[in-house]
């Protein structure tokens, strides 16, 4: 994975492991990586990648059980929630980037219309 300057590297582990999931690469309930994995997976350091596992049981994407490991979250209204929130950011730098050109929201939607049916 190559990483941004401008983002810390454990948030952009942290979208990189929500995008796996809501595509679902990664399943509810699934068992994720030891931090030890995670850290040679992504070559950070180990206190990120418990760094990581602990936001992300902060925002209830995943929980650990004690002798086993770390899992995904069972809950489908937070995959629903996850899901709308990584659909955001890429939704907002379009939107922004079409209103400095100048579009309009109904150009805008003209434009994705017109892409979709060049193929």
């Amino acid at each position: 994975m190559d990483f941004k300057a401008n983002v810390p590297i454990y948030l952009q582990v942290m979208n990189d492991i929500k995008k796996q999931i809501v595509c679902r690469q990664i399943a509810l309930g699934e068992k994720l990586p030891s931090t030890r994995e995670l850290a040679v997976k992504y070559q950070i350091n180990p206190n990120t990648a418990v760094r990581i596992y602990n936001e992300m049981e902060l925002e209830g994407i995943c929980f650990t059980r004690r002798g086993l490991g770390t899992f995904v979250t069972e809950d489908e209204e937070k995959y629903e929630s996850m899901k709308e929130e990584i659909t955001q950011g890429p939704i907002e730098e379009f939107v922004l980037g079409m209103k400095e050109l100048g579009y309009t929201k109904e150009t805008m939607i003209r434009a994705i219309e017109d892409y979709f049916e060049r193929g």
